[in-house]
């Protein structure tokens, strides 16, 4: 589900402190001024641009491959939130269980819908309950806690983008949510980067600015009108509906991201993507947005 074409360079930049006037930041040995951004941009939009083509090719080739690109960046994203709150805070997430539910989660949404990723979420909670038990009495509560968090936070959230590409329509479906996202972020970065004065959650986001958010705001509507007018033959005004919902998830799944490594006292969730960090640090807006995605989409469009 690794839908970061270049416009999500946008969530990657958000979280990087700014470097001072005059200094520089390495690159293979070599100085190189810093951008705006805060972030190796060049390198950025390289691995957005392989990302978004993984995704494209199995929308416009087999669609249902799709299901198999959220399972993997379901179990990666994963790894990397356990990992980071284990480094971090000693916190242990029953990692089996939940990778093992995660998937069962992303592949019975395929065929059973609704009632296969309930039934699975449900299963990898007990599951969870019962695997902690090997680590006796003392923070019992504490790893159980983000146990679940991880198994809702990751895989149940991203089966309902598992879910957007079932119907024959799925492919449209599944374009006009990472097209809005990806919008959303673009436009934000822009317009952050070049109007941004008003900061929009300063002690979780420092970068993010109500500009940005105007700007993420106009070009989300904007998408939104054309996506879904243009692809699933859809009411201008749903689109438009559509595309400001979908902003609006799109930037709180960031400043939970945020909030989430501010509180770990962390910079990304780990370092698997070059200028993005870990794979986690990517899917931040995109959780949530596939949600309302669902949502939205089966409301306006039904099929």
């Amino acid at each position: 589900m690794p839908s970061d074409l270049p416009g999500d360079v946008a969530g990657a930049a958000a979280e990087q402190p700014e470097p001072t006037e005059g200094s520089s930041v390495t690159t293979g040995g070599a100085a190189v001024a810093p951008s705006r951004a805060g972030r190796n941009v060049p390198v950025s939009i390289a691995v957005a641009l392989v990302l978004g083509a993984a995704v494209l090719v199995s929308l416009l080739t087999v669609r249902q491959i799709f299901v198999g690109v959220v399972a993997v960046a379901v179990a990666i994203g994963t790894y990397e939130l356990a990992g980071a709150l284990k480094r971090a805070a000693d916190i242990r997430v029953t990692l089996p269980p939940v990778l093992v539910g995660g998937q069962a989660m992303v592949w019975l949404s395929w065929p059973f819908g609704r009632n296969g990723l309930i039934a699975a979420f449900v299963l990898t909670v007990l599951a969870c309950m019962v695997w902690r038990f090997r680590g006796g009495v003392e923070d019992y509560v504490r790893d159980l806690g983000a146990s679940v968090l991880s198994a809702a936070y990751v895989p149940l959230m991203a089966s309902f983008a598992a879910m957007l590409v079932v119907p024959e329509d799925g492919a449209a479906r599944v374009l006009c949510f990472m097209i809005l996202v990806v919008c959303s972020d673009t436009g934000g970065f822009a317009a952050g980067v070049w109007f941004g004065k008003h900061p929009m959650a300063k002690v979780i986001s420092p970068k993010k600015s109500w500009e940005g958010f105007a700007g993420s705001m106009v070009a989300g509507i904007a998408a939104g009108v054309l996506s879904v007018t243009l692809l699933l033959d859809g009411q201008w005004w749903h689109g438009a509906l559509f595309g400001a919902a979908l902003v609006c998830t799109a930037t709180s799944g960031d400043l939970v991201e945020s909030l989430v490594k501010r509180d770990l006292k962390i910079k990304d969730m780990g370092h698997l993507l070059p200028g993005h960090g870990g794979l986690m640090d990517r899917l931040d807006s995109l959780l949530p947005s596939a949600v309302v995605s669902w949502l939205l989409l089966r409301l306006f469009v039904p099929h």
